[in-house]
């Protein structure tokens, strides 16, 4: 499968995966060194995919106080406009 269709849960699993077998040991010098890069591939398929979550999570909440600013300022303009005619 081609790295840049794994999923984060695809990554992060054979991740795991690479990691345990560098620590159960009896790989050669070559076969480890191979395992290291295969799991620096996938940490980094893995950082990728949890920094575009962060940035999707940051844009809904910017957007959600987005929202609830302008519902306030336009509640407040309501209340100014009342209180206003009232003084009239």
């Amino acid at each position: 499968m081609a790295d840049s269709t794994l999923g984060y849960e695809q990554a992060r699993d054979e991740l795991v995966e690479v990691v345990r077998r560098l620590e159960a040991g009896g790989a050669t010098l070559e076969e480890s060194l191979a395992l290291w890069e295969r799991g620096e591939e996938l940490a980094k398929i893995c950082r990728r995919w949890l920094e575009g979550a962060r940035a999707r999570l940051d844009a809904a909440l910017a957007a959600e106080e987005a929202e609830e600013l302008a519902a306030g300022e336009a509640e407040q303009a309501e209340v100014d406009a009342e209180e206003a005619a009232d003084q009239r």
